[in-house]
C-alpha cells in the first residue's frame, strides 16, 4: 500500500506530497531489526497473516493499526513515514568493504565506509615492527579506547607510558597528547574505537 501524505509546514498548499510504500518499508524495518513475521505479529497482537498481507500491500492498514504494528520497534509513527529514514542501512561489512588507510608502517581499516551522522568510529589497526605515530603526539576532541589483539605496543598518554600486550587495553580522553609505537619484532594488532569519529 502506498500512503501519500503532505508534510506540514509553511505554505502547506504548495508542499510536495510524498509517497511511502508501507508494505516495503515494514518488511525492510523488520529485517533491519532481525524480527520474523511471527515475532512481530506476537508483539503487535495481530495474526501472522495480517503482517504478511501488509508487507505484500494486499490490505490497506489504518494509521492506528500501523502504529500498533511498529510499536515493537524503537521508532515513532512520524519516523516510520519520514522519507529520510534509512531502513535499509547496511550493518555488516566484508574485509574488502572496509576503507583502508596506510601511513608508513601503519595500516588502518575502518568499519563502515561512511561516518556521516554517526557518533562512533571503529578501527582495526596494524602496526609493523618499528611503526610509530610520530614524535609530534596526537591530540583531538573526544575519547578513545582499544584492545591489543596481537603483539605489543607502547602507548604514551600525556606523561604516562605503558607497554601493552594481547588482551590488555587503554581508554583515555583524546585531548591528551598520545602516541603509539611498536618497538617489537612482531606485528601488533589493535581494535580501537573513538567518539566522535575524528581519524
Amino acid at each position: 500500500m502506498a500512503v501519500t501524505r503532505k508534510p506540514a509546514g509553511p505554505g502547506d498548499a504548495t508542499s510536495e506530497a510524498s509517497t511511502i510504500d508501507v508494505g516495503r518499508r515494514l518488511r525492510a524495518l523488520r529485517k533491519l531489526y532481525g524480527v520474523s513475521q511471527r515475532e512481530l505479529a506476537k508483539r503487535a497482537g495481530v495474526t501472522n497473516g495480517t503482517i504478511s498481507l501488509i508487507e505484500q500491500n494486499r490490505v490497506s492498514p489504518t494509521i492506528a493499526s500501523i502504529k500498533k504494528v511498529i510499536a515493537g520497534f524503537p521508532l515513532s509513527l512520524p519516523d516510520f513515514f519520514s522519507p529520510d529514514i534509512d531502513v535499509g542501512a547496511k550493518m555488516f561489512y566484508t574485509r574488502e568493504e572496509m576503507p583502508t588507510i596506510r601511513a608508513g608502517e601503519i595500516l588502518i581499516r575502518q568499519v563502515g565506509p561512511r561516518l556521516e551522522g554517526r557518533s562512533l568510529q571503529v578501527l582495526h589497526e596494524c602496526y609493523e615492527p618499528g611503526a610509530d605515530t610520530g614524535e609530534v603526539m596526537l591530540a583531538h576532541d573526544g575519547e578513545e579506547a582499544g584492545v591489543v589483539v596481537r603483539g605489543t605496543v607502547e602507548v604514551t598518554v600525556g606523561r604516562q607510558v605503558r607497554k601493552l600486550g594481547p588482551g590488555e587495553s587503554y581508554y583515555f580522553p583524546s585531548r591528551l597528547p598520545h602516541r603509539f609505537r611498536n618497538q617489537s619484532a612482531q606485528v601488533c594488532e589493535i581494535v580501537s574505537v573513538c567518539t566522535p569519529p575524528t581519524f
